[in-house]
């Protein structure tokens, strides 16, 4: 595995959202070591984006998302919370949703958190963050460092275009026409409609 570094997240939101795709998230606490499959993602814009957090400009809640490239921005979502990928420069505020992993390591660990054993153990952003144990206090970390949460490039799985599939994103109240929803292609570890977009 190689830890992505900040040059990997110093790029464009859409860039970044699609290359994620087959990469493994990790996080380590004291009570283990899980990751996954990243499977599914959103990207956010900095400009023109009413969906984006920082649409409206910058608050205390949303100061994460205008950081530099390779931060963990969490925001909380109906007492869940949900894990972005911050992108580009300093100030230019863009950031990736990661909605679902392909669980592989720890899956006694989610299920225990998520009290759940079913497909949907990190299947969405919220039931993501519950399996992961992520919440406010990691919004700002560092995901360069390589400690407590962070993203690899596996060694041995390449995803090609033909296997990721684009789409508007879900779950947005405006912006529903902007296909910036990235996905596998057949991955039943995907959080909303699977059958709805083209090739990447």
């Amino acid at each position: 595995m190689t830890l992505l570094t900040r040059g990997f997240y110093h790029r464009d939101p859409v860039t970044v959202a699609r290359e994620l795709i087959g990469k493994h998230l990790v996080r380590r606490t004291s009570h283990g070591l899980c990751s996954g499959v990243i499977v599914e993602t959103e990207a956010y814009l900095a400009a023109d984006d009413p969906a984006s957090h920082s649409f409206r400009g910058r608050t205390r809640k949303n100061a994460t998302m205008f950081g530099r490239a390779g931060l963990l921005y969490v925001y909380p979502i109906h007492a869940r919370h949900c894990l972005n990928a911050v992108t580009e420069s300093r100030g230019i505020a863009s950031a990736v949703l990661i909605r679902a992993v392909m669980p592989l390591h720890g899956i006694e660990l989610m299920q225990q958190r998520r009290r759940c054993q079913s497909i949907d153990l990190a299947r969405g952003p919220a039931r993501l963050c519950q399996a992961f144990d992520v919440d406010r206090r990691l919004d700002g970390w560092d995901l360069t460092r390589g400690t407590r949460i962070w993203i690899e490039q596996p060694d041995d799985a390449v995803v090609s275009d033909q296997q990721i599939v684009v789409s508007p994103r879900i779950g947005v109240t405006s912006g529903h026409g902007l296909e910036l929803r990235f996905f596998l292609k057949d991955s039943p570890f995907v959080s909303g409609p699977r059958k709805v977009g083209r090739a990447s």
